[in-house]
């Protein structure tokens, strides 16, 4: 008898989940002195130490004109040469804004101040082009394009704001963007973001009207901060809050029939609730058909930068626990496996489908088993 096989559900395939993080204020804090340092209290560059830990994928915001031009178009490029280099994927998060484009503000960038809904348009368009066609010429390839940042209740207040009827126009700011993307990498990923991870009913009630309006997506990305909810008190811990969020991407994907993916996650680096909530929403997401990945938002930030206190690298600038164990492969692939043994498996392989491979002299190309491991033969 040959090695009988038992793979988890997991094993069966969400091999296009990706873990990502966002670490967009990171040429700010290396021109400010920071250091970071690996699990082992080594000094190492803050991009490839996350993805020593499991990350796959770096998000950079782009802002139009910053006043000190971090996450402009030169410091994004910058950064995204580090990330490409380390053969990591991009996301591209565009704010169409000088600074912050949040729930709360939606500000026009000054040079777009007097613009007519045609010419913001036009603007979102070729401020799409001019980004993305120079991370092409750069010989950068950028997987996802965020069009918005958190655009919940539109974009361009007052002018593009949803609960003040300005679903039509956002809509056609939104598709601007898109086609803008589009047109310089044919293949990305777009992405309508929305900041009620954990609230499904908000989460309809934005997507729908912008939805009705003509806005064509890719995927859907949503926010979620376990200390920025109305969900959490003293009777409603984290748990349900973490249990909401994995029952509204499950919501959304069957309702509007595209991928979710977790856009932006963080918690408080101080705060005493039990951080292995981080790793279960992982678990919990990456079994969801159709749910493509989650990003940690600015994880590299320690002693509170900038006083949002989000970051999740602590005491000596290291990362968290948390933060590996949310990196941490978690049998998304099909490396947790049980053997029964009934003969000697150290001398066997097997196909991911449980058969004994009879000649492993001349294996196929493929991805294999042996001692409960995976490889794989090119």
């Amino acid at each position: 008898m040959f090695g009988m096989l038992t793979m988890s559900v997991m094993a069966m395939a969400q091999g296009k989940f990706v873990l990502g993080a966002d670490v967009s204020y990171l040429t700010e804090m290396e021109d400010k002195g920071a250091k970071f340092y690996n699990m082992n209290d080594q000094q190492q560059e803050c991009m490839s130490i996350i993805k020593d830990l499991g990350c796959q994928a770096i998000r950079l915001r782009v802002w139009v004109k910053p006043e000190n031009n971090y996450c402009g178009l030169e410091d994004v490029v910058v950064k995204a040469k580090r990330a490409a280099a380390l053969g990591m994927k991009l996301m591209i998060d565009f704010h169409y804004s000088d600074t912050w484009a949040d729930p709360g503000q939606q500000n026009r960038p000054a040079t777009w101040k007097d613009y007519t809904v045609d010419q913001l348009c036009i603007a979102v368009a070729q401020h799409t082009k001019v980004v993305l066609k120079r991370l092409k010429d750069e010989g950068l390839d950028v997987t996802w394009v965020q069009v918005g940042n958190e655009t919940t209740d539109g974009m361009f207040y007052p002018t593009g704001q949803l609960s003040k009827g300005g679903s039509a126009k956002y809509a056609r700011f939104f598709n601007a963007g898109a086609k803008a993307a589009k047109a310089v990498f044919p293949q990305c990923i777009t992405i309508l973001h929305i900041s009620t991870g954990d609230n499904n009913g908000t989460s309809q009630w934005s997507l729908d009207a912008v939805k009705n309006a003509g806005a064509v997506w890719d995927m859907i990305g949503l926010s979620l901060y376990f200390n920025w909810t109305d969900n959490v008190t003293a009777e409603n811990k984290w748990e349900t809050v973490e249990a909401k969020c994995v029952s509204n991407v499950t919501a959304l994907i069957n309702r509007y029939d595209t991928p979710v993916m977790i856009a932006e996650v963080g918690m408080n680096h101080w705060d005493k609730q039990d951080k292995n909530i981080l790793a279960k929403l992982r678990k919990d997401l990456e079994v969801i058909d159709r749910c493509a990945g989650a990003f940690y938002w600015e994880p590299e930030q320690y002693s509170g930068w900038d006083g949002n206190g989000n970051g999740a690298f602590v005491v000596g600038n290291k990362p968290s626990s948390y933060l590996a164990d949310f990196y941490k492969p978690s049998g998304s692939g099909i490396e947790n496996i049980t053997v029964q043994k009934h003969d000697n498996i150290n001398d066997a392989i097997y196909t991911i489908s449980g058969q004994r491979v009879t000649n492993s002299s001349s294996l196929a190309p493929g991805i294999y088993i042996r001692n409960g491991k995976k490889f794989i033969k090119k």
